[in-house]
């Protein structure tokens, strides 16, 4: 069994990289996605890849699967019905919730709140109490309990949220509850606060808990349907799902907390693109992962991608580590428009799908779209594909007249602008993850996957002054590759609350050694070898008094140095990055975090051989595209048949594929040892 198979499921594709351990070697298919049943898609993908290949599905010994299910159950509002228990008097928690509305000013008046995942009506309190310091106050009342559960029995509920104050210091009256509730409904799943979320602030732990219920029913019945499928294929490997931060969990670990895996899609451009700047030598890399819809980017610093406390998807904002993306609706798909009101050009949010899609694919969509303006300017030929899929240029061109004659300028001027706008929207994205985070992304590299990315890629590189623009070999299924190249992680908290001068680190470090001892157990029984797990540390500090903390990562070696004041001067540099001053103020230490990792996999990128630096032997034929406000003559080339060192003057387009990279006038491309095409001004 020497084979990994990353598999990432899209709205439209399914993309699969298949990878050979050994050699380096590998394979790529992109299916139609079924959204009726994903896991239909991938084993049509798994037949063909693995036919393909010419390999057996029993070789493969890792399904490692990025997917959207938990999202898209969240987005859709198609989770379980969730039955909520509380302490006596806080039945209203969920409803209170915090008194933030997103939005400019006056947003309150407009902002149509979102209905809680637990209903008032599924949400039951029970007598008993834990107290601030984990001593009990008052003991449970189990007979109130059953009483309650058999309430909820009746009503329905899909899933039980159990979430007492003060558990995430002792959890012993949420354990019991648990245990009452699998006895009484034993075919519903039960997810205790003290277990998924063990920090305090109540609404976050009790939102998180109740999420990570809705998702579980939904999430759990598509695992054990996917498993049971590719079993019933001959794949015996084992079945790991990427995980918001970057890392992978057991499909057994998804199944209990899901919560963990509500960003698992985006998650895998980045841990690919990761891959790829090892391979490549860059430390600093910002993504652009732009698809069909929408442009999905983050910051990698010292192959280290950055990462957050909270995922957000749509209004649901949970406390759980993930990847710091962001994103916005810009992609091929997005439709350009001119309001009456104003008449000035838009483009997106509002996209073309992939039904009917751009009208240059000739599926009956009508709005112009990015996708149909590239094509209008030459950026997209009209032949894909080696010629056996053909894009209607005049289409496309029919279709972005209609915003020329609105603007009352030529075709070419109108598609440019269509194109110049899109870009504009990737770099406000870009500059939110850089520039408002304190980071000069003159320091980075970019690089652009998805479908579109390598096509924008070159023109938003320009806007942000980050060079050189990488398009990495197969760019449209990066995400797939980045499931197959990452490796186990998981991680558990505590809440710890005190003045970084009340704080002995003897003691802090003999809880950090607790906890880095249950996510290492944790990884061990997933059957990753002790001797190849790793631990970090993570600390969330504040100046006393304020409600924001800042999370740093530590490890042991410079706790026991630096002790203490080693967190403190790390607070202050990441403070004075972040809002540009610091405070002479008390430190508060509020969380603190164990992260255990198996090994990264020693995946290598198979080299290409060398060229003489002259491309004529990809060529395929010349090409007029128009840039900077003239037509200009370049030239296609084909993406296989490029070697390492090959040199490409811009204006340029270079297909393959999944994919098209377009070489803008004034920059040039070089081909680099593993594939890559680094593009920089000429």
């Amino acid at each position: 069994m020497r084979y990994r198979l990353g598999v990432d499921v899209g709205g439209t594709f399914t993309d699969l990289l298949l990878f050979d351990n050994e050699t380096g070697a590998f394979w790529r298919h992109k299916t139609p996605s079924t959204p009726h049943d994903s896991s239909e898609g991938i084993l049509n993908g798994v037949n063909a890849i693995t036919s393909d290949a010419g390999v057996d599905p029993a070789e493969i010994e890792f399904f490692l699967h990025g997917t959207t299910v938990a999202t898209n159950a969240v987005l859709q509002g198609k989770g379980a019905r969730v039955g909520l228990i509380t302490t006596e008097g806080y039945r209203h928690i969920m409803q209170i919730a915090r008194s933030f509305v997103p939005g400019g000013l006056a947003a309150w008046i407009i902002w149509p709140k979102p209905q809680p995942l637990a209903a008032l009506e599924d949400t039951v309190t029970v007598k008993g109490r834990i107290g601030a310091d984990g001593a009990e106050v008052r003991p449970l009342d189990e007979a109130q309990v059953r009483e309650v559960l058999a309430n909820l029995r009746e009503s329905g509920v899909e899933a039980i949220t159990v979430s007492l104050i003060n558990a995430f210091v002792n959890g012993s009256h949420e354990k019991r509850i648990g245990e009452i509730a699998k006895e009484m409904m034993p075919d519903i799943s039960v997810s205790l606060s003290h277990e998924v979320l063990p920090e305090m602030q109540e609404y976050e732990r009790t939102l998180s808990t109740v999420a990570n219920a809705a998702v579980r029913p939904v999430v759990s019945n598509y695992i054990s349907n996917l498993r049971t499928k590719l079993k019933d294929a001959g794949v015996t490997g084992k079945l790991s799902l990427l995980r918001s931060d970057g890392g992978l969990m057991s499909s057994e670990k998804a199944e209990e907390h899901p919560v963990n895996i509500l960003m698992s899609g985006p998650a895998g451009g980045v841990t690919g693109a990761l891959w790829v700047a090892k391979n490549a030598g860059f430390d600093n890399i910002l993504t652009l992962d732009v698809g069909g819809t929408s442009t999905d980017v983050a910051l990698i610093e010292g192959l280290e991608p950055r990462r957050v406390r909270t995922t957000e998807v749509g209004h649901l904002s949970v406390r759980a580590s993930s990847l710091d993306v962001k994103t916005v609706g810009a992609g091929g798909g997005s439709i350009a428009y001119v309001p009456e009101l104003t008449g000035a050009l838009r483009v997106g949010p509002q996209s073309a799908g992939a039904v009917p899609g751009p009208v240059a694919y000739g599926k009956g969509g009508e709005e112009p779209t990015v996708t149909d303006a590239n094509v209008v300017l030459g950026y997209l030929p009209e032949d894909l594909l080696g010629g056996t899929f053909k894009l209607d240029r005049e289409g496309a061109k029919r279709s972005v007249q209609k915003i020329a004659d609105a603007l009352k300028i030529d075709l070419m001027a109108a598609a440019r602008g269509i194109i110049d706008i899109v870009n504009e929207n990737m770099f406000g994205a870009l500059r939110m993850i850089s520039v408002q985070q304190g980071y000069d992304p003159r320091h980075f590299a970019l690089m652009g996957f998805g479908g579109a990315g390598p096509l924008h890629v070159n023109a938003v590189a320009r806007l942000m002054g980050s060079w050189p623009a990488i398009s990495p070999v197969s760019p449209g299924v990066l995400c797939a590759l980045g499931d197959a190249t990452t490796r186990m992680r998981t991680e558990t908290a505590r809440s710890f609350s005190r003045l970084a001068k009340d704080t002995n680190v003897a003691e802090l470090v003999a809880l950090l050694d607790e906890m880095a001892a249950q996510t290492r157990a944790e990884l061990a029984a997933d059957g990753i070898p002790e001797t190849s797990i790793t631990s970090l540390f993570e600390v969330d500090v504040r100046y006393a008094g304020q409600a924001f903390e800042v999370p740093l990562t530590i490890d042991q070696a410079t706790l026991n140095s630096k002790g203490i004041e080693g967190i403190l001067g790390r607070f202050n540099e990441e403070h004075l990055r972040l809002f540009t001053f610091n405070m002479d103020t008390p430190h508060e230490i509020v969380n603190l975090r164990a992260v255990a990792m198996g090994e990264a996999p020693e995946l290598p990128a198979a080299q290409l051989p060398k060229g003489d630096g002259n491309p004529a032997a990809a060529k395929i034929r010349d090409h007029t595209m128009w840039m900077d406000g003239r037509d200009q003559q370049g030239a296609i080339y084909d993406r296989s048949r490029l070697r390492q060192g090959d040199m490409i003057k811009g204006p340029a387009i270079i297909t393959e594929m999944d994919s098209t990279t377009l070489v803008e006038a004034g920059c040039v491309a070089k081909i680099d040892a593993v594939g890559n095409i680094l593009i920089t001004p000429a």
